[in-house]
């Protein structure tokens, strides 16, 4: 065990996602733990460059594990992304002699905590928290099933109005290039199809299997579309349905924000907790450069660099599996 590590800071950076409250209510009690100065740097890496920094107690973190957002405020810096606005966020943690830092973020997070480690050796811990489920290393990334279940719950209701005029909906969802948000969401609210980033599909494809449940006299459908997958946004892809094939009276939904917001799901508590704790737990055994992740129910260690650059693959039998149910 480091005996070095006594002052750490903690930041959240990018995209907010439900659970980070609890992550960073884990951080500040292990560290107390550990007997451990925890210092919460407002803002994310602009907070940084600016020596935007408080020391967090205990009672700092009460009251906060049910709360979506973060307190601690998020932001994407654009001057972290030069070499001067790195080497003024170095000069900062020298200044408050932080001794290593806890990112609680995505991809972009990650990628500039990396760089940032190999250019100054600032000892980096990653939690993963995006409602994209996209970092490889963790089966579940934290904010994930909340969005689900905010994505479901919403389809749930547009269902009820699709069913009663006979509609076909497409509801795109978050995820950019990751299809996890889609697919999830899609066997969970009983969606007729899903369009994903990871699976092939043309406009003809889509119009094809609509062509199949307008013969079996099924009047309506709902769609869930992931944000980067082939074909297009939502809207694009009605408009298209729309000239190719009338038979459906057709409508697009964007549940957009909403699936960032609100508190968090009981697992998402429980996973910002057990990640929370990791990351404290990780810098006491002398790790630096990593995130730590939930992998089959154990807490494991990955490279960031591995961590960004390796693709997380779809599960292939949950693809099946909408596929085989949306009949």
């Amino acid at each position: 065990m480091s005996q070095k590590l006594k002052r750490i800071a903690v930041f959240t950076s990018g995209g907010d996602a439900p659970g980070m409250n609890a992550g960073l209510r884990a951080v500040v009690r292990t560290s107390a733990h550990y007997e451990m100065e925890v210092f919460g740097i407002h803002g994310g890496y602009e907070g940084m460059i600016d020596g935007n920094l408080k020391k967090l107690e205990i009672r700092d973190v009460g009251n906060i594990i049910q709360r979506g957002g973060t307190f601690l405020k998020t932001a994407r810096s654009q001057r972290f992304m030069t070499e001067e606005g790195r080497k003024l966020a170095f000069e900062s943690l020298k200044k408050n002699k932080i001794d290593a830092c806890i990112a609680l973020g995505g991809n972009g997070t990650f990628t500039g905590a990396e760089l940032f480690y190999r250019e100054y050796g600032v000892p980096i811990v990653g939690v993963p928290c995006t409602i994209d489920n996209d970092l490889y290393g963790t089966d579940f990334t934290i904010g994930f099933d909340t969005a689900v279940n905010t994505a479901v719950e919403a389809v749930d209701k547009i269902r009820d109005t699709a069913e009663s005029h006979d509609r076909l909906f497409f509801i795109e969802v978050m995820g950019r290039n990751s299809g996890f948000l889609a697919l999830h969401t899609a066997i969970a609210s009983g969606a007729g199809h899903v369009l994903l980033p990871e699976k092939e599909m043309t406009l003809d494809d889509l119009v094809r299997n609509l062509q199949k449940s307008s013969r079996r006299k099924k009047l309506f459908s709902l769609i869930i579309v992931a944000e980067g997958n082939p074909i297009g946004r939502a809207d694009k892809i009605a408009e298209e349905i729309k000239a190719k094939f009338d038979v459906f009276d057709t409508r697009v939904a964007v549940i957009g924000h909403l699936q960032r917001g609100g508190a968090p799901s009981g697992f998402d508590r429980l996973l910002a907790s057990r990640l929370g704790n990791g990351a404290i737990e990780a810098l006491q055994d002398g790790h630096k450069n990593v995130m730590v992740g939930l992998v089959s129910h154990q807490i494991k260690h990955t490279p960031l660099s591995i961590a960004v650059k390796n693709q997380k693959e779809i599960n292939l039998d949950l693809l099946r599996l909408a596929e085989m149910l949306a009949i």
